[in-house]
């Protein structure tokens, strides 16, 4: 790609974010978003977490792996555990941390 390209594809990119943002400040108040769409994006964080997050567990330089050795799907798997038990945040950052550094020592 030449530097002209690299710079329309940075502009285009810009313009449509912009566009794509500026619908809902244009339509104001008057754009009332359907209560079933309004329901659905409660969802959304939660969803773009997931699609952040698992990825980076479940791969590793060999690829994709659910092996033993792949200690951070199972330290996050155990602070999951601990979460969905107690409902404390604190427990579930020091339970995933410790279930981590035990595995990378001792496996």
């Amino acid at each position: 790609m030449s530097a002209a390209q690299v710079w329309l594809a940075i502009a285009g990119m810009g313009l449509i974010t912009g566009i794509t943002r500026a619908l809902f400040l244009m339509g104001g108040e008057r754009m009332i978003l359907p209560e079933r769409v309004q329901r659905a994006l409660r969802y959304a964080p939660a969803a773009a977490l997931v699609a952040v997050v698992v990825p980076d567990l479940l791969t590793t330089p060999a690829g994709l792996s659910i092996a033993f050795s792949n200690h951070a799907l199972y330290a996050s798997l155990c602070g999951l555990a601990w979460f969905l038990w107690r409902r404390g945040m604190l427990g579930t950052i020091v339970v995933g941390m410790i279930v981590f550094t035990v595995l990378r020592l001792f496996t």
